[in-house]
């Protein structure tokens, strides 16, 4: 694949795959309604969660991560690595602003975790077990997935220098930039953890905007 199509059509499609809103999809055909009217108001699995149907959340984390997942895979098996994390973080892009929702989606969360393991597996095994650790023990989602975010960069760097493999300065540098994203998307929940008033999972219904 020529490079100066790649890199455009992985963007366009990728940016496409990612505006999918399958929270959204799934929770209308179970008859729920619409998931922006509740908790948070976005789309991601965490609010769908909320709705109280496990099954439903569990999907919407798969079905988002695998958006970019797929685009990430298979840019990256035609075009290599750089263009694979164009088509992942345009997906990423996409979830956080799809068009056909009027560029209001969710956090990006799942879709930025759904990248990693076709993008970079350095950064995929230290980001997993640093949200979920942080997770058991906070019960507050926004915390640990802004903890991973922080050392998917720095963290992939790390293991690549043990085991002595070059550095591929485009791809650390492009997960860097979708980590500080990440903090952007999240940025009321950052507010909230600074005033300690971010709510732990399970402790109580949200109300819209909380």
């Amino acid at each position: 694949m020529a490079a100066y199509l790649a890199f455009p059509l992985a963007a366009l499609i990728g940016y496409l795959a990612g505006s999918i809103p399958f929270g959204l999809l799934l929770t209308r055909a179970a008859g729920l309604g619409d998931i922006r009217s509740i908790g948070s108001g976005n789309i991601g699995a965490t609010n769908v969660l909320r709705t109280g149907r496990k099954d439903l959340a569990l999907a919407t984390l798969l079905l988002d991560s695998l958006k970019a997942g797929l685009v990430a895979l298979g840019f990256g098996a035609f075009g290599g690595p750089e263009v694979g994390l164009i088509a992942g973080a345009s997906a990423f892009v996409g979830h956080c602003y799809p068009i056909w929702l009027g560029f209001k989606g969710g956090k990006g969360v799942a879709t930025f975790a759904g990248l990693l393991p076709f993008v970079s597996l350095p950064a995929f095994y230290v980001a997993a077990p640093v949200w979920l650790g942080i997770f058991a023990v906070t019960r507050i989602s926004s915390l640990a997935a802004l903890t991973a975010a922080v050392l998917v960069a720095p963290g992939a760097w790390a293991i690549e220098e043990l085991l002595h493999r070059p550095h591929n300065w485009f791809i650390l540098g492009g997960l860097a930039g979708l980590s500080a994203f990440v903090f952007w998307t999240h940025r009321a929940n950052l507010g909230r953890l600074l005033k300690g008033t971010e709510p732990r999972f399970g402790s109580s219904k949200a109300k819209p905007g909380e």
